[in-house]
């Protein structure tokens, strides 16, 4: 607990929704330093911004490492990371000092799974290829192969992680006429009985190649990211996908390899692409991915709703002080 009259230090790694700012202003058990800008913390500013913190609130983007730990000192407490992923903190390091850790998932579900689904459609009816010829003066009358695409109606639909935001999007794509529904993970999924889903085979196993997953007219990619999925989605997965398939990731980018993605657009060995997570981030105005017209990349926009970051924010915020005052913390990551 705070020592008598004496605040706690915070740092903040960028500007958050009011509604955080909010509980941490006027909780009166801490002193709010941060990066006073909508882009991300430099480095050497983080660095600085850690010294003596009792507490720190992060990005997704914000590398905390034993580099930060060191930085921050011995009264650092907890470490409250506004995102439902953690691959971005050295665990094994902050356990290592006793630093608690809290994160937010669960209020990004809905969000995110909205905007899979929106992507999976933009990309499969080539929403994006459509405005673009609307505005530069190709679309000269009606065509009957002109911009066709792929419907979900009567599809087959691949999920690989049906966790809570696989689920939601299962939940969010049945409605279309979805006619199968298989899933990978590490486990069957006793929910998954809800939308009717069909289990395939081990998330990670590479030596079955009639792995029904691969039967999929659309995959969409909603495990987290983790040493065995890094990588996951690569030449050979691709190879496996039908020529009319349609991919869909909006976990994180480092789960396909986005050179094997690349060839298996431009070759035709895939029909389409839709990404919201890329490697790096931002993606590179030249990088290859960007020259097709069969891919289509947005600038992680999962949770973008103003909702859901108030949400987000006020449950950082809530973790936070929770860490600082040795009480529980709404959503405390155990590890």
């Amino acid at each position: 607990m705070q020592t008598a009259g004496k605040l706690m230090k915070v740092f903040l790694t960028r500007r958050i929704p009011p509604e955080g700012m909010k509980i941490l202003s006027t909780a009166g058990v801490c002193e709010v330093s941060l990066w006073d800008s909508d882009e991300p913390v430099p480095r050497e500013e983080l660095l600085k911004g850690v010294q003596g913190a009792h507490g720190l609130l992060c990005l997704l983007s914000d590398k905390i490492d034993a580099e930060v730990l060191d930085a921050a000192g011995p009264n650092l407490k907890v470490i409250s990371t506004l995102s439902v992923g953690f691959d971005h903190l050295a665990l094994d390091e902050i356990k290592k000092r006793g630093i608690r850790v809290g994160y937010t998932p669960d209020v990004l579900t809905d969000a995110t799974a909205e905007l899979t689904v929106a992507l999976l459609l933009a990309t499969a009816r080539r929403l994006p290829e459509g405005v673009e010829e609307v505005k530069n003066g190709g679309w000269s009358s009606w065509k009957p192969l002109w911009l066709c695409g792929y419907g979900l109606s009567g599809s087959t639909v691949g999920v690989i992680g049906l966790g809570r935001i696989g689920m939601a999007i299962a939940r969010r794509l049945m409605p279309f006429g979805v006619k199968r529904l298989l899933y990978s993970g590490r486990t069957a999924k006793a929910h998954a009985a809800e939308v009717n889903g069909e289990f395939g085979l081990h998330i990670f196993d590479y030596l079955f190649p009639l792995f029904p997953l691969y039967s999929s007219d659309f995959i969409v990619v909603s495990c987290s990211l983790t040493p065995e999925t890094q990588g996951l989605c690569d030449k050979a997965f691709f190879s496996k996908m039908k020529n009319t398939a349609v991919f869909v990731n909006s976990s994180r980018g480092a789960v396909v390899n986005q050179e094997d993605l690349y060839e298996a657009l431009s070759s035709g060995q895939i029909a389409a692409a839709g990404l919201d997570v890329t490697t790096p981030e931002p993606l590179p105005t030249n990088h290859p991915l960007l020259t097709l017209k069969n891919c289509v990349v947005l600038p992680h926009i999962g949770s973008a709703t103003y909702s859901t970051r108030g949400i987000m924010a006020a449950l950082s915020a809530q973790n936070l002080l929770g860490g600082l005052q040795g009480t529980d913390m709404p959503s405390e990551l155990t590890y």
